[in-house]
């Protein structure tokens, strides 16, 4: 599929015309406000911009536009404990009734990557040792 604008509505007044990076946008929050979503997974790049403030609703989207299809591929990192294939499946189903109901683009695949498990935060603190009190080695 070509990556292009295209044109949605022509009439006499002129064209309507949706930015690939509108769909991402879209594509971007709707898989975000799934239950078992950590986060959006953007890449290094990403993760940098990001720490120097600058948000990016789009991070971890890609999109393929063609005259009235949309083919979606997501990254993201699933929070732990959620069942995978429900949280992707919602994705799925969350991205395609977004871009489709906005925009009237049929939407052919969203293709979810889990790159990651966000651990619970009692898990990522490192253990304290135990100190104990009589003499281990002689």
């Amino acid at each position: 599929m070509e990556e292009f604008t295209p044109d949605l509505d022509r009439t006499e007044l002129g064209k309507v015309q949706i930015a690939p990076e509108v769909l991402e946008v879209i594509a971007g929050m709707a898989a975000s406000e799934v239950e078992g979503v950590a986060h959006m997974s953007g890449g290094f790049v990403g993760e940098i911009a990001e720490r120097l403030g600058r948000k990016n609703i789009a991070r971890g989207v890609r999109v393929e536009v063609g005259s009235r299809e949309a083919a979606v591929d997501v990254s993201i990192i699933v929070k732990y404990g959620h069942r995978i294939p429900d949280v992707a499946r919602n994705i799925q189903d969350s991205v395609r009734n977004a871009i489709e109901g906005m925009t009237g683009l049929s939407v052919v695949e969203v293709n979810v990557h889990i790159v990651d498990v966000e651990l619970k935060a009692e898990e990522k603190a490192p253990a304290t040792p135990v100190v104990e009190d009589y003499q281990r080695v002689r």
